[in-house]
Protein backbone atom coordinates (compact mmCIF):
# COMPACT_ATOMS: atom_id res chain seq x y z
CA UNK A 1 0.00 0.00 0.00
CA UNK A 2 2.90 1.95 0.97
CA UNK A 3 3.94 2.22 -2.87
CA UNK A 4 0.40 2.80 -4.46
CA UNK A 5 0.29 6.54 -5.81
CA UNK A 6 -2.04 8.74 -4.11
CA UNK A 7 -4.47 8.42 -7.02
CA UNK A 8 -4.38 4.38 -7.23
CA UNK A 9 -4.69 4.09 -3.44
CA UNK A 10 -7.99 6.40 -3.99
CA UNK A 11 -9.23 4.53 -6.74
CA UNK A 12 -9.10 1.42 -4.71
CA UNK A 13 -10.79 2.68 -2.04
CA UNK A 14 -13.36 3.82 -4.43
CA UNK A 15 -14.01 0.99 -6.21
CA UNK A 16 -13.98 -1.13 -3.36
CA UNK A 17 -17.14 1.20 -1.92
CA UNK A 18 -18.81 0.89 -5.18
CA UNK A 19 -18.53 -2.94 -5.02
CA UNK A 20 -19.27 -3.47 -0.64
CA UNK A 21 -22.18 -0.59 -1.63
CA UNK A 22 -23.92 -2.33 -5.05
CA UNK A 23 -23.62 -5.53 -2.69
CA UNK A 24 -25.46 -4.40 0.00
CA UNK A 25 -28.00 -2.52 -2.19
CA UNK A 26 -28.87 -5.74 -3.51
CA UNK A 27 -29.32 -7.50 -0.57
CA UNK A 28 -31.66 -4.27 0.08
CA UNK A 29 -33.70 -4.73 -2.95
CA UNK A 30 -34.00 -8.33 -2.97
CA UNK A 31 -35.65 -8.24 0.87
CA UNK A 32 -37.98 -4.72 -0.25
CA UNK A 33 -39.12 -6.93 -3.39
CA UNK A 34 -39.75 -10.17 -0.91
CA UNK A 35 -41.80 -7.94 1.62
CA UNK A 36 -43.53 -6.73 -1.11
CA UNK A 37 -44.75 -9.56 -2.74
CA UNK A 38 -45.42 -11.09 0.73
CA UNK A 39 -47.85 -7.89 1.42
CA UNK A 40 -49.05 -8.08 -2.08
CA UNK A 41 -48.95 -4.75 -2.50
CA UNK A 42 -50.92 -2.97 -6.18
CA UNK A 43 -48.61 -2.10 -8.54
CA UNK A 44 -49.39 1.32 -9.34
CA UNK A 45 -47.78 1.87 -12.75
CA UNK A 46 -47.93 -0.95 -15.27
CA UNK A 47 -44.63 -2.23 -16.30
CA UNK A 48 -43.13 -0.25 -13.23
CA UNK A 49 -39.98 -1.86 -12.62
CA UNK A 50 -39.90 -3.94 -9.31
CA UNK A 51 -37.38 -2.07 -7.63
CA UNK A 52 -33.68 -0.21 -8.46
CA UNK A 53 -30.93 -1.75 -10.51
CA UNK A 54 -27.71 -0.35 -10.78
CA UNK A 55 -25.51 -1.65 -12.97
CA UNK A 56 -22.32 0.49 -13.54
CA UNK A 57 -20.75 3.55 -11.89
CA UNK A 58 -22.50 6.72 -12.11
CA UNK A 59 -22.05 8.20 -13.86
CA UNK A 60 -22.05 5.19 -16.51
CA UNK A 61 -19.85 5.19 -19.54
CA UNK A 62 -22.13 6.58 -21.78
CA UNK A 63 -23.39 9.44 -19.31
CA UNK A 64 -19.62 10.22 -19.72
CA UNK A 65 -18.77 10.19 -22.64
CA UNK A 66 -22.00 12.19 -23.52
CA UNK A 67 -21.16 14.67 -20.57
CA UNK A 68 -17.69 15.34 -22.73
CA UNK A 69 -19.43 15.90 -25.98
CA UNK A 70 -22.05 18.52 -23.82
CA UNK A 71 -18.49 20.43 -22.54
CA UNK A 72 -17.62 21.54 -25.68
CA UNK A 73 -20.70 23.68 -26.37
CA UNK A 74 -22.04 24.55 -22.53
CA UNK A 75 -21.04 24.39 -19.17
CA UNK A 76 -21.87 20.81 -17.59
CA UNK A 77 -21.14 21.56 -14.28
CA UNK A 78 -24.59 20.41 -13.29
CA UNK A 79 -25.11 17.45 -14.72
CA UNK A 80 -25.19 14.62 -13.10
CA UNK A 81 -26.02 11.65 -15.74
CA UNK A 82 -28.23 11.42 -18.61
CA UNK A 83 -31.37 10.31 -18.97
CA UNK A 84 -33.76 7.66 -20.59
CA UNK A 85 -37.01 9.32 -20.39
CA UNK A 86 -38.50 6.43 -23.56
CA UNK A 87 -38.09 4.01 -20.53
CA UNK A 88 -38.99 6.43 -17.39
CA UNK A 89 -42.15 5.32 -16.05
CA UNK A 90 -44.05 5.84 -12.51
CA UNK A 91 -41.30 6.94 -9.53
CA UNK A 92 -38.32 5.38 -11.68
CA UNK A 93 -35.91 6.91 -13.82
CA UNK A 94 -34.08 5.17 -16.56
CA UNK A 95 -30.17 6.80 -16.83
CA UNK A 96 -28.45 6.65 -20.37
CA UNK A 97 -26.49 3.33 -19.02
CA UNK A 98 -29.32 1.20 -18.48
CA UNK A 99 -29.04 2.01 -14.45
CA UNK A 100 -32.77 2.00 -13.14
CA UNK A 101 -32.96 4.32 -10.38
CA UNK A 102 -36.04 5.05 -7.54
CA UNK A 103 -36.40 9.15 -8.19
CA UNK A 104 -37.38 10.73 -4.58
CA UNK A 105 -36.57 14.50 -6.08
CA UNK A 106 -38.81 13.76 -8.66
CA UNK A 107 -36.91 16.04 -11.38
CA UNK A 108 -36.65 18.96 -8.64
CA UNK A 109 -39.93 18.34 -7.49
CA UNK A 110 -41.76 18.98 -11.10
CA UNK A 111 -43.21 15.61 -11.72
CA UNK A 112 -46.47 15.36 -9.49
CA UNK A 113 -47.65 11.97 -10.34
CA UNK A 114 -45.09 9.93 -11.37
CA UNK A 115 -43.29 9.56 -15.23
CA UNK A 116 -45.12 8.91 -18.28
CA UNK A 117 -48.08 9.01 -16.15
CA UNK A 118 -51.21 7.20 -18.40
CA UNK A 119 -53.36 9.62 -18.26
CA UNK A 120 -50.94 12.72 -18.54
CA UNK A 121 -49.74 10.70 -21.45
CA UNK A 122 -53.33 10.48 -22.84
CA UNK A 123 -53.65 13.74 -22.32
CA UNK A 124 -51.37 15.00 -24.48
CA UNK A 125 -52.02 13.21 -27.32
CA UNK A 126 -55.57 14.53 -27.43
CA UNK A 127 -56.19 16.14 -30.75
CA UNK A 128 -57.67 19.31 -29.00
CA UNK A 129 -54.43 20.06 -27.26
CA UNK A 130 -51.97 19.23 -29.55
CA UNK A 131 -52.40 22.45 -31.91
CA UNK A 132 -51.98 24.32 -28.29
CA UNK A 133 -48.41 22.74 -28.24
CA UNK A 134 -47.46 23.24 -32.11
CA UNK A 135 -48.31 26.23 -32.34
CA UNK A 136 -47.26 27.71 -29.02
CA UNK A 137 -50.17 30.64 -28.57
CA UNK A 138 -49.22 34.10 -27.38
CA UNK A 139 -51.87 33.51 -24.13
CA UNK A 140 -51.98 37.28 -23.15
CA UNK A 141 -52.71 38.54 -26.61
CA UNK A 142 -53.94 35.75 -28.59
CA UNK A 143 -55.25 33.25 -26.29
CA UNK A 144 -57.22 30.00 -27.92
CA UNK A 145 -60.70 30.25 -27.24
CA UNK A 146 -61.00 27.57 -25.21
CA UNK A 147 -58.63 29.21 -22.46
CA UNK A 148 -61.36 30.88 -20.43
CA UNK A 149 -62.47 27.39 -19.65
CA UNK A 150 -59.20 25.81 -19.22
CA UNK A 151 -58.36 28.30 -16.83
CA UNK A 152 -61.37 27.73 -14.69
CA UNK A 153 -61.80 24.11 -14.42
CA UNK A 154 -57.96 23.69 -14.15
CA UNK A 155 -56.02 26.03 -11.90
CA UNK A 156 -58.72 28.03 -10.85
CA UNK A 157 -60.47 25.12 -9.71
CA UNK A 158 -57.46 24.41 -7.15
CA UNK A 159 -56.74 27.83 -6.35
CA UNK A 160 -55.47 28.74 -2.85
CA UNK A 161 -58.70 29.82 -0.81
CA UNK A 162 -59.87 33.34 -1.07
CA UNK A 163 -57.59 33.91 -4.62
CA UNK A 164 -59.57 34.28 -7.43
CA UNK A 165 -57.63 35.58 -10.22
CA UNK A 166 -54.32 33.78 -11.99
CA UNK A 167 -51.61 35.09 -14.33
CA UNK A 168 -49.97 31.85 -16.45
CA UNK A 169 -46.05 31.94 -16.78
CA UNK A 170 -43.82 29.64 -18.39
CA UNK A 171 -41.98 28.53 -15.15
CA UNK A 172 -41.31 29.32 -11.85
CA UNK A 173 -38.43 32.06 -11.65
CA UNK A 174 -40.82 34.16 -14.11
CA UNK A 175 -43.83 33.62 -11.65
CA UNK A 176 -41.73 34.89 -8.60
CA UNK A 177 -40.25 38.11 -11.43
CA UNK A 178 -43.93 39.08 -12.59
CA UNK A 179 -45.83 38.58 -8.89
CA UNK A 180 -42.71 41.51 -7.90
CA UNK A 181 -44.17 43.73 -10.50
CA UNK A 182 -47.88 43.15 -9.24
CA UNK A 183 -46.70 43.92 -6.06
CA UNK A 184 -45.00 47.50 -7.63
CA UNK A 185 -47.61 48.43 -9.74
CA UNK A 186 -49.88 47.52 -6.87
CA UNK A 187 -47.97 49.15 -4.72
CA UNK A 188 -47.62 52.44 -6.75
CA UNK A 189 -51.48 52.81 -7.65
CA UNK A 190 -52.25 53.16 -4.33
CA UNK A 191 -49.00 55.90 -3.52
CA UNK A 192 -50.68 57.83 -6.64
CA UNK A 193 -54.16 57.65 -4.87
CA UNK A 194 -55.28 55.98 -8.17
CA UNK A 195 -54.92 58.52 -10.53
CA UNK A 196 -52.97 57.71 -13.72
CA UNK A 197 -49.25 57.93 -13.97
CA UNK A 198 -48.39 61.51 -15.31
CA UNK A 199 -46.54 62.35 -18.52
CA UNK A 200 -43.12 62.96 -16.21
CA UNK A 201 -43.66 58.91 -15.22
CA UNK A 202 -44.07 57.62 -18.31
CA UNK A 203 -41.40 59.54 -19.88
CA UNK A 204 -38.94 59.08 -16.72
CA UNK A 205 -39.26 55.49 -16.91
CA UNK A 206 -37.88 54.81 -20.11
CA UNK A 207 -34.48 55.58 -18.98
CA UNK A 208 -35.04 54.02 -15.66
CA UNK A 209 -34.95 57.15 -13.39
CA UNK A 210 -37.41 59.03 -11.15
CA UNK A 211 -40.52 59.43 -10.49
CA UNK A 212 -41.21 56.83 -12.74
CA UNK A 213 -38.92 54.09 -11.81
CA UNK A 214 -39.35 54.54 -7.73
CA UNK A 215 -37.05 53.38 -5.16
CA UNK A 216 -38.91 50.45 -3.49
CA UNK A 217 -38.39 47.52 -2.68
CA UNK A 218 -39.08 43.50 -1.16
CA UNK A 219 -38.24 41.88 2.08
CA UNK A 220 -36.86 38.42 1.74
CA UNK A 221 -35.41 35.78 4.12
CA UNK A 222 -31.79 34.86 5.12
CA UNK A 223 -31.58 31.18 3.41
CA UNK A 224 -34.31 31.73 1.23
CA UNK A 225 -34.57 30.48 -2.62
CA UNK A 226 -36.65 32.14 -4.92
CA UNK A 227 -35.11 31.51 -8.32
CA UNK A 228 -32.41 32.45 -10.56
CA UNK A 229 -33.42 35.39 -12.69
CA UNK A 230 -32.62 38.51 -11.96
CA UNK A 231 -35.75 39.86 -10.24
CA UNK A 232 -36.28 36.42 -8.29
CA UNK A 233 -32.41 36.34 -7.62
CA UNK A 234 -32.50 39.67 -5.29
CA UNK A 235 -34.57 37.64 -3.25
CA UNK A 236 -32.37 34.49 -3.19
CA UNK A 237 -29.66 34.06 -0.29
CA UNK A 238 -28.55 30.71 -0.57
CA UNK A 239 -25.24 30.19 -2.04
CA UNK A 240 -22.60 32.24 -3.65
CA UNK A 241 -23.01 30.28 -7.10
CA UNK A 242 -26.46 32.03 -7.92
CA UNK A 243 -25.51 35.05 -7.49
CA UNK A 244 -21.28 36.30 -7.70
CA UNK A 245 -20.78 39.03 -9.96
CA UNK A 246 -23.95 39.51 -11.04
CA UNK A 247 -25.76 43.23 -10.05
CA UNK A 248 -28.20 43.40 -7.05
CA UNK A 249 -30.31 45.62 -5.76
CA UNK A 250 -29.93 46.62 -1.76
CA UNK A 251 -33.07 45.22 -0.71
CA UNK A 252 -34.01 43.89 3.20
CA UNK A 253 -33.25 40.13 4.10
CA UNK A 254 -34.62 39.75 7.60
CA UNK A 255 -33.89 36.24 9.92
CA UNK A 256 -35.76 33.05 9.10
CA UNK A 257 -36.46 31.44 12.41
CA UNK A 258 -34.24 28.60 13.04
CA UNK A 259 -36.15 26.10 15.31
CA UNK A 260 -35.13 23.71 17.75
CA UNK A 261 -36.28 20.45 17.92
CA UNK A 262 -38.31 18.21 19.44
CA UNK A 263 -40.82 21.26 19.55
CA UNK A 264 -43.04 20.46 21.65
CA UNK A 265 -39.39 20.49 24.00
CA UNK A 266 -38.79 24.30 22.95
CA UNK A 267 -41.93 25.38 22.81
CA UNK A 268 -40.85 29.40 24.95
CA UNK A 269 -36.95 29.33 22.89
CA UNK A 270 -38.87 28.98 19.60
CA UNK A 271 -41.80 31.66 20.17
CA UNK A 272 -38.93 33.69 21.85
CA UNK A 273 -37.20 33.02 18.33
CA UNK A 274 -39.86 33.27 16.21
CA UNK A 275 -40.76 37.18 18.09
CA UNK A 276 -37.46 37.82 17.44
CA UNK A 277 -37.34 37.34 13.47
CA UNK A 278 -40.78 39.07 13.74
CA UNK A 279 -39.29 42.52 15.28
CA UNK A 280 -36.44 42.40 13.08
CA UNK A 281 -38.79 42.55 9.92
CA UNK A 282 -40.96 45.24 11.85
CA UNK A 283 -37.45 47.27 12.28
CA UNK A 284 -36.46 46.56 8.98
CA UNK A 285 -39.67 48.25 7.46
CA UNK A 286 -38.87 51.32 9.45
CA UNK A 287 -34.99 51.55 8.51
CA UNK A 288 -36.28 51.30 4.81
CA UNK A 289 -38.89 53.65 5.09
CA UNK A 290 -36.47 56.23 6.70
CA UNK A 291 -34.09 55.46 3.83
CA UNK A 292 -36.67 56.62 1.03
CA UNK A 293 -36.90 53.44 -0.09
CA UNK A 294 -40.18 51.52 0.94
CA UNK A 295 -40.80 48.29 1.20
CA UNK A 296 -43.67 47.28 -1.01
CA UNK A 297 -43.94 43.66 -0.03
CA UNK A 298 -42.91 40.38 1.86
CA UNK A 299 -41.58 37.51 -0.35
CA UNK A 300 -41.44 34.25 1.95
CA UNK A 301 -41.80 30.41 1.29
CA UNK A 302 -43.91 27.93 3.59
CA UNK A 303 -40.54 25.89 4.19
CA UNK A 304 -37.13 27.01 3.28
CA UNK A 305 -36.39 24.34 0.37
CA UNK A 306 -33.22 24.88 -1.01
CA UNK A 307 -31.89 26.99 2.31
CA UNK A 308 -32.02 23.99 4.23
CA UNK A 309 -35.28 22.23 5.34
CA UNK A 310 -36.52 25.12 7.66
CA UNK A 311 -39.72 25.80 8.95
CA UNK A 312 -41.39 28.22 11.12
CA UNK A 313 -44.68 27.87 12.91
CA UNK A 314 -48.27 29.33 12.02
CA UNK A 315 -47.85 31.90 14.86
CA UNK A 316 -44.60 33.38 12.53
CA UNK A 317 -46.60 33.98 9.28
CA UNK A 318 -49.61 34.94 10.83
CA UNK A 319 -47.41 37.72 12.29
CA UNK A 320 -45.71 38.49 9.09
CA UNK A 321 -49.09 38.97 7.23
CA UNK A 322 -49.89 41.24 10.19
CA UNK A 323 -47.10 43.31 9.79
CA UNK A 324 -47.80 43.73 6.12
CA UNK A 325 -50.80 44.97 6.37
CA UNK A 326 -49.70 47.20 9.43
CA UNK A 327 -47.33 48.37 6.85
CA UNK A 328 -49.60 48.53 3.87
CA UNK A 329 -47.31 45.87 1.79
CA UNK A 330 -48.45 43.08 -0.04
CA UNK A 331 -47.53 39.75 1.41
CA UNK A 332 -46.16 36.80 -1.54
CA UNK A 333 -46.02 33.25 -0.07
CA UNK A 334 -43.68 31.32 -2.56
CA UNK A 335 -45.21 27.96 -3.48
CA UNK A 336 -43.56 27.24 -6.16
CA UNK A 337 -41.59 24.05 -4.41
CA UNK A 338 -44.62 23.51 -1.76
CA UNK A 339 -47.63 23.58 -3.88
CA UNK A 340 -49.85 21.16 -5.37
CA UNK A 341 -50.28 18.61 -2.56
CA UNK A 342 -46.49 18.60 -0.88
CA UNK A 343 -47.50 19.12 2.37
CA UNK A 344 -50.67 17.29 2.84
CA UNK A 345 -52.73 20.44 1.89
CA UNK A 346 -52.86 21.14 -1.73
CA UNK A 347 -51.44 24.48 -0.93
CA UNK A 348 -48.76 24.54 2.37
CA UNK A 349 -49.82 27.52 3.65
CA UNK A 350 -52.81 26.65 4.47
CA UNK A 351 -51.64 24.79 7.49
CA UNK A 352 -51.26 28.36 9.15
CA UNK A 353 -54.49 29.19 9.20
CA UNK A 354 -53.60 33.06 8.08
CA UNK A 355 -56.87 35.64 8.74
CA UNK A 356 -57.12 35.68 4.98
CA UNK A 357 -55.17 34.60 1.61
CA UNK A 358 -52.04 35.58 0.88
CA UNK A 359 -51.69 38.25 -1.35
CA UNK A 360 -50.43 36.43 -4.34
CA UNK A 361 -48.93 32.86 -4.54
CA UNK A 362 -46.61 32.00 -7.14
CA UNK A 363 -46.48 28.35 -8.03
CA UNK A 364 -44.96 26.00 -10.71
CA UNK A 365 -43.07 22.94 -10.37
CA UNK A 366 -45.47 19.93 -9.99
CA UNK A 367 -48.43 22.24 -11.42
CA UNK A 368 -46.66 21.66 -14.44
CA UNK A 369 -47.10 25.04 -15.41
CA UNK A 370 -46.23 28.48 -14.43
CA UNK A 371 -48.00 31.37 -13.05
CA UNK A 372 -49.06 33.24 -9.51
CA UNK A 373 -52.68 33.38 -7.96
CA UNK A 374 -53.38 36.80 -7.01
CA UNK A 375 -55.80 38.89 -5.32
CA UNK A 376 -58.30 41.31 -7.70
CA UNK A 377 -56.61 44.47 -6.44
CA UNK A 378 -53.55 43.54 -7.68
CA UNK A 379 -54.87 43.33 -11.42
CA UNK A 380 -53.07 46.06 -13.60
CA UNK A 381 -55.35 49.23 -14.25
CA UNK A 382 -52.81 51.48 -16.31
CA UNK A 383 -54.05 49.89 -19.40
CA UNK A 384 -57.47 50.16 -18.99
CA UNK A 385 -56.81 53.41 -18.05
CA UNK A 386 -55.48 54.06 -21.88
CA UNK A 387 -51.50 54.02 -20.79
Amino acid sequence: MANMSKTTRILKHKNLFNDVFKRQYSDFVRGKATAAANLKEPVLFHGEPSGPSVVTPIPGPRSTKLINELETIQNTGAVQFFVDYDHCLGNYLFDADGNVLLDMFTQIATIPIGYSHPRLMAALRKPENIASFVNRPALGCLPPSNWVNKLKDVLLAVAPPGLTNVQTMQCGACSIEHSQKAIFMWYQRHRRGGRPPNEEELRSCITNEKPGTPEICVMSFHKAFHGRTMGALALTHTKWVHKLDFPQPNWPIAPFPALQYPLDEFVRENREEEDRCLNTVRELFEKWRLKGNPVAGIAVEPVQCEGGDNHATPYFFQGLQDIAKENDAALLIDEVQTGCGSTGKFWAHEHFNLREAPDLVPFAKKMMTGGFYFKKDFKPTEEEEGV
